[in-house]
């Protein structure tokens, strides 16, 4: 493939991808905190502190550790290249 026409293919795709990942966890938040608002345990401005404040603590403390555990074994890295990667986008 050319590489004028595989450069602007390649960042569209990475553009969806991130813009899917926006969108994923923009509902993973929203179901995270709706318990706590609807029954009125915290106000909605306060809960989506304390769940943004707790996601970046979590990550600070365990890392990458769980999505480690979690894809163990589950793919072959020797298979895997580049192009595998970016068509899987």
């Amino acid at each position: 493939m050319d590489t004028t026409i595989a450069f602007p293919l390649l960042v569209g795709l990475v553009a969806v991808a991130l813009f899917f990942d926006f969108l994923n966890g923009l509902h993973d938040a929203a179901n995270s905190i709706a318990t706590i608002v609807s029954t009125r345990v915290l106000r909605p401005h306060y809960a989506v502190f304390w769940a943004a404040f707790f996601n970046f603590i979590a990550f600070m403390f365990f890392g990458l550790h769980v999505a480690e555990t979690v894809g163990k074994g589950l793919v072959d890295v020797s298979i895997v290249t580049p192009a595998v990667i970016f068509s899987s986008l």
